[in-house]
């Protein structure tokens, strides 16, 4: 018996262990792999934070996934529509938040096998900020037709310090249509900002901005005054080419001279600037004044008037000084042309169109008007507080001036209504 007994747990042990191994590998096995983990989601403003600023995006970190619903209510269950930042890292509402509202945003990540992870955050806008407001002005207007060196210009009152343009620069939005990334670039004093590609606007893209600022924390004492937007269109390419050795304009459109047009530039004592220049105001009649000015002191009303700076450089009529156009130079800095090529430019012109100067005894200073194309692209790009992208080169081009082919680039150049 005893015998039977122990040959009876043999077997039984026999049997057993090959179950215990086929157990012990299964997990090895091809194909057999575990359940894979929900994606790791991150979602700002942190839940139940207050004294949020109402510039405040919902930020989205995912790891192992990607975001595939974000929703953003207010306290009264209205959806705040919001759109993905290019680079997926926030959700932006299209319009300012509240002050003093409460908002949930309920954010969905998806991962590669399909499973999803869901966060819920609560957060609580602050209270009418006491800050001062930076006046920024957005120098694009909506349903206008500009020329293709047009730059999209922000103008700031007081200036942005250094370490806040960043955060300013973040919420400045350009959409072109076909897609012609550029970038956004600094003056040196902050008060200006101007964004555009490398090359000039094809004809026909349509350009949308939004200057988004409405609340946005601006160093430590200030904040953002309003959220601004606008879509415009570009139209035909013109460029205008002076010459002060020939006393002579160039007038060019998609790359066909029009028309030579004689010039009077500024006088030795008052000489007109140098550089690349955008036209950027365009008046049938306006009054010059330089009683204020050093080099002032008169008040004359002109006729069909187009601003090139701040400092007070027009292309104007200026019948006075016919026989001097295409010989002397004899204004106060301003491009004088008779009265009959005067109204004809300003059927032809754009505001956004390119003027090149050149050969005058000054040159032009940047910031003293639209200056983004006065120097040359990889100089603009310093300008930018945020990483530029190492591949937005302008095109190649053997054209001596970019005005003349549509899309070129444009080389870097060697005053109140004050007029001239």
């Amino acid at each position: 018996m005893e015998l039977r007994r122990r040959l009876r747990l043999l077997s039984v042990t026999i049997a057993a262990t090959p179950l215990v191994l086929v157990g012990c590998t299964a997990d090895r096995l091809p194909g057999k792999q575990a359940h894979a983990a929900p994606p790791q989601l991150t979602v700002t403003p942190g839940d139940q934070s207050r004294d949020v600023p109402v510039s405040a995006e919902v930020g989205t970190a995912v790891k192992g996934g990607k975001i595939t619903a974000v929703r953003l209510t207010d306290d009264k269950g209205a959806q705040v529509p919001a759109e993905p930042r290019e680079d997926g890292s926030s959700w932006v509402p299209t319009r300012p938040l509240q002050n003093s509202r409460t908002y949930t945003a309920e954010v969905t990540a998806t991962g590669d096998k399909g499973r999803t992870t869901t966060q819920k955050t609560t957060f609580t806008t602050m209270a009418k900020s006491t800050r001062t407001a930076v006046t920024s002005v957005l120098n694009f207007t909506a349903d206008q037709t500009y020329g293709t060196a047009m730059p999209v210009v922000v103008t700031f009152d007081p200036e942005i310090p250094k370490e806040a343009r960043a955060d300013v620069q973040r919420r400045l939005f350009v959409k072109t249509d076909p897609p012609q990334p550029g970038t956004w670039s600094w003056l040196a004093d902050g008060k200006q900002v101007e964004y555009r590609a490398p090359d000039f606007w094809k004809p026909g893209t349509k350009i949308s901005v939004r200057s988004a600022l409405e609340g946005l924390p601006i160093g430590k004492d200030a904040i953002g005054d309003a959220d601004r937007s606008a879509s415009s269109k570009i139209g035909r390419q013109v460029s205008l080419d002076i010459d002060n050795a020939s006393k002579q304009m160039s007038v060019y459109e998609d790359g066909k001279l029009l028309r030579k047009v004689p010039v009077s530039l500024g006088k030795p004592s008052t000489p007109t600037s140098s550089g690349n220049m955008v036209i950027m105001e365009k008046f049938e009649y306006t009054t010059f004044n330089t009683m204020g000015d050093p080099n002032g002191g008169y008040i004359v009303d002109v006729e069909d008037a187009q601003r090139l700076t701040n400092g007070g450089e027009f292309i104007h009529a200026a019948p006075w000084s016919e026989g001097d156009q295409g010989n002397i130079n004899v204004s106060h800095g301003c491009t004088n042309v008779s009265n009959a090529n005067a109204d004809w430019l300003m059927r032809i012109t754009q505001v956004g169109d390119l003027v090149t100067v050149k050969g005058t005894e000054v040159t032009l200073d940047q910031g003293n008007g639209w200056t983004a194309w006065n120097v040359g692209w990889d100089e603009f790009a310093k300008g930018s507080a945020l990483p530029v992208p190492a591949g937005l080169k302008p095109t190649v081009s053997a054209t001596p001036h970019p005005g003349v082919v549509a899309g070129g680039s444009a080389p870097a150049p060697a005053r109140s209504n004050s007029g001239g």
